[in-house]
């Protein structure tokens, strides 16, 4: 835990989120050498990475997805983080700092220091600072990926998976799960402005292929196979240090965890395969195969990989609707990609029959 208590004053600290960013930046500041902290805005966070150390304060965002709005869901919610994140990557995720306002001043505080003098008004996540040159995207991108990384990767995953606790999932929930999303994906990326004509007829084949293989779904889940993973398994969640470690678990909601292994790692490879190098997934998935004696049928990874795929190509169009759009010429393009990978994975699927009933 950093060392010391930093202070700043501020008029109204209690809704004063730039308040808290500076008291919490002056926490990373005296933790390094000086060198800048850099602030990272995502929808529902703010993550301050220093020259050691990384800071991640929720917003008090409230949605049909989420409720942050209180300081005890935020609570939770960081405990929750660090809970799960602590699986794959337990020296990484250091614990949780209170914010707490005293007298006008702001401090950030360990839990073990904790008085009671004042409210707690906010909770932070703290964690240890990755060598960003050792994400897994950017070792793909420098073309630099060797075969013992994939060894090292497949050493944290096959014990996670083999140990996950099954999900509480019905056949039934687990199929209309994926119509759900695709529903979610069609009122997104069939919107005209974007003008992605050939959206419309990758659905209508992803509605088509769910149905033809929904037996294998179905199978999935009476045969145990959906486990509490991952939720978001990226190449930009996986560090190669030594020993690899994944971060950033999905810890909002534990719907989006109750996965498929293979699921995951489809993600996983069309991501691998959007940062440069196509080969990662098909490796994976085959070593996972053997190590947990479990080979699914051929369609279900297409399927998973082109639901996967539509789903990443509206979740990139759908900045486009923020009210201040970042980067807004890399959307659309980054969209149109991933039709291609969906596209490619059906028409790979459709070559097989329907699946037939056991």
């Amino acid at each position: 835990m950093p060392s010391g208590i930093a202070r700043v004053k501020s008029n109204d600290t209690r809704s004063g989120i730039e308040a808290r960013l500076r008291c919490l930046e002056a926490v990373l500041a005296r933790d390094g050498t000086g060198a800048a902290v850099q602030r990272i805005e995502t929808h529902m966070s703010w993550v301050l990475v220093g020259e050691r150390q990384v800071l991640k304060l929720k917003k008090p965002v409230r949605s049909p997805f989420v409720d942050f709005s209180t300081v005890e869901a935020r609570e939770r919610n960081a405990r929750q983080e660090v809970r799960l994140n602590r699986r794959l990557a337990p020296r990484i995720y250091l614990g949780v700092l209170a914010l707490q306002e005293e007298n006008g001043v702001l401090r950030a505080v360990p839990e073990d220091r904790l008085s009671s003098a004042g409210p707690v008004v906010d909770w932070v996540v703290l964690m240890q600072r990755l060598p960003p040159e050792r994400m897994l995207d950017q070792v793909i991108a420098r073309g630099e990926l060797r075969p013992s990384d994939i060894d090292a990767i497949l050493g944290i995953l096959v014990p996670f998976y083999r140990t996950a606790t099954p999900a509480r999932v019905t056949e039934g929930d687990y199929v209309m799960r994926m119509r759900d999303e695709l529903l979610r994906n069609r009122g997104m990326l069939e919107k005209p402005e974007f003008g992605l004509s050939r959206a419309g007829a990758l659905l209508d084949r992803m509605a088509h292929a769910i149905t033809q293989h929904e037996n294998l779904l179905r199978q999935r889940v009476a045969q145990a196979r959906i486990v509490d993973g991952h939720g978001d398994l990226r190449p930009e969640h996986i560090a190669l240090t030594d020993p690899p470690v994944v971060i950033d678990a999905l810890e909002f909601d534990d719907r989006l965890r109750e996965v498929d292994p293979f699921d995951e790692l489809c993600f996983l490879g069309l991501e691998c395969a959007m940062a440069g190098d196509p080969s990662v997934g098909p490796r994976l998935q085959a070593e996972m195969a053997s190590a947990l004696q479990d080979a699914p049928a051929p369609q279900l990874p297409m399927l998973y990989t082109a639901g996967r795929a539509l789903l990443r190509a509206r979740l990139s169009v759908a900045h486009l609707l923020d009210p201040e759009v970042r980067m807004p010429l890399k959307w659309l393009p980054q969209a149109s990609r991933y039709l291609d990978h969906a596209a490619d994975a059906l028409e790979r699927m459709e070559r097989y029959p329907a699946s037939r009933g056991p």
